[in-house]
């Protein structure tokens, strides 16, 4: 029996193209709509006949959800979701499903390379050398990992897998997730309170997703727990730190540095105050990003849609109705 035609829309993403998507869904909706949904009206006059709508940044809102009849789930290309208001489309009876485990390897590898950047100051060492300054004491102090210990702020997937990683470093690992069942993590990962493991790492690794709990959750009450000989990191979410705060103790020096691959508003503008700190970097929201991540996120986002428009029970649902 021949499936159904359905309507699916990509309301957004900066991907090359959509050829993965189309194979997986060629059988149910043979033409796919490819659009570039940047705000709330746009998906509204867009996406009213989507009933399978796979998004990147397109605003899900409340108001965007109640003008989308035919809707039946939205697919994420990633993992966050805080970009769809999850108990409207609940309301609404539609199924929000993201691809959780399509870059677990590469955004934990991300992170895990921003570490050791800032622990073995790689990048101040090449720009010394750059400037003619070759002098290994420019770099001082520089401690072996194996004394060092590693705080990560949320333990799902790619938190345990950054755990996994500095633990083979030699690095004591603790950690602060109040969701996480302490019997599902191995033994070496001690959970602390955010306030103990601020106070105890050398390097913080943030890994939870931004939620509003976890908005400015770092803030500056909380950064100043931090070593002042303390790293923090963040493949996560930008909001989850706050800025303004990173940036007036890393002025002080009241940090040693930090690295982000994530900032609360995205392309981060030449004159971010933050870039101005020789020992911040920063990449473009890259974490995730591998040539097989990326094909396998495509393939499962188009899976799951597939799987609700033909009956089937999702595999990565996120909200619940």
């Amino acid at each position: 029996m021949r499936s159904a035609k359905r309507v699916v829309i990509v309301a957004d993403c900066d991907h090359p193209s959509i050829e993965i998507e189309q194979g997986v869904l060629k059988d149910i909706c043979p033409e796919i709509r490819w659009l570039a949904c940047r705000t709330e009206d746009e998906v509204i006059a867009q996406c009213q006949d989507g009933e399978g709508i796979l998004i990147q940044y397109a605003p899900m809102t409340r108001r965007v959800l109640e003008q989308l009849p035919r809707c039946k789930v939205i697919a994420r290309y990633g993992v966050g979701v805080d970009t769809v208001d999850l108990l409207a489309a609940s309301d609404l009876g539609i199924v929000v499903s993201n691809v959780p485990d399509y870059g677990t390897n590469e955004v934990s590898d991300h992170a895990l390379a921003m570490m050791l950047c800032l622990t073995r100051k790689v990048p101040q060492a090449n720009a010394q050398i750059k400037r003619g300054q070759w002098d290994f004491r420019l770099m001082y102090p520089v401690h072996r990992h194996q004394v060092q210990t590693i705080g990560i702020v949320g333990v799902g997937r790619i938190g345990q897998a950054m755990a996994h990683k500095t633990h083979a470093l030699g690095m004591k690992v603790v950690a602060y997730d109040p969701y996480v069942n302490p019997d599902s993590l191995p033994d070496y990962i001690t959970l602390v309170s955010l306030e103990d493991l601020l106070r105890q790492s050398d390097v913080v690794s943030v890994h939870c997703p931004l939620t509003d709990v976890t908005r400015n959750m770092l803030d500056e009450s909380m950064l100043r727990l931090m070593k002042p000989s303390a790293y923090l990191v963040n493949t996560a979410r930008g909001c989850i730190v706050d800025e303004v705060a990173l940036d007036k103790l890393l002025t002080e020096k009241k940090l040693a540095g930090a690295a982000m691959d994530v900032l609360a508003v995205e392309p981060g503008p030449m004159t971010h105050p933050l870039f101005k700190h020789e020992n911040f970097y920063c990449t473009p929201h890259m974490a995730w990003h591998s040539e097989e991540s990326a094909q396998e996120l495509k393939r499962k986002a188009a899976e799951e849609t597939r799987r609700v428009l033909r009956g089937e029970a999702p595999l990565y649902q996120v909200n619940k109705f």
